[in-house]
């Protein structure tokens, strides 16, 4: 089984966990301390929450800040469009940010939030046929109706 362990750099981790948990989060004890959380997502999906110094360990690169750079953006799925919209509710209300307008493409429906260092995520709903069929596909079956 492959685990994701997605690392983002945060200047205040206790903000950070606070976030995290408001969108439902639950963070492992076992590897948080003043310098990380670990962020339970899902059973395969975490986020290490880092401090910029703690991450700086790991690397000779610079770490970038995410609110000025794009480092990399993590899209999730979510069950439904409204699941979506309760996600992005829930980060604007713990102090994350939507960047731009929901995108709506007729087989997916996406928002972006940053959360309160400027990480980018995105959450989306892709309708079921669309992904067994392809975009193209499922969009002309249903120009067909």
């Amino acid at each position: 089984m492959t685990h994701i362990f997605v690392n983002l750099p945060t200047t205040d981790l206790e903000r950070s966990k606070a976030f995290y948990t408001a969108l439902g989060c639950d963070i492992n004890p076992n590897f948080t301390d003043e310098n990380a959380a670990c962020i339970v997502w899902d059973e395969n999906v975490f986020f290490m929450v880092l401090t910029r110094e703690y991450l700086a360990t790991f690397t000779d690169k610079p770490i970038v800040d995410p609110s000025a750079t794009l480092q990399t953006s993590v899209g999730l799925s979510r069950d439904s469009r409204a699941h979506v919209d309760s996600t992005i509710e829930a980060g604007l209300a713990a102090g994350g940010a939507e960047p731009k307008p929901a995108q709506d493409y007729g087989f997916m429906y996406s928002r972006d939030l940053d959360d309160p260092d400027g990480n980018s995520l995105s959450f989306l709903y892709m309708e079921p046929q669309a992904a067994e069929q392809g975009p193209e596909a499922y969009l002309a079956e249903q120009a067909q109706q």
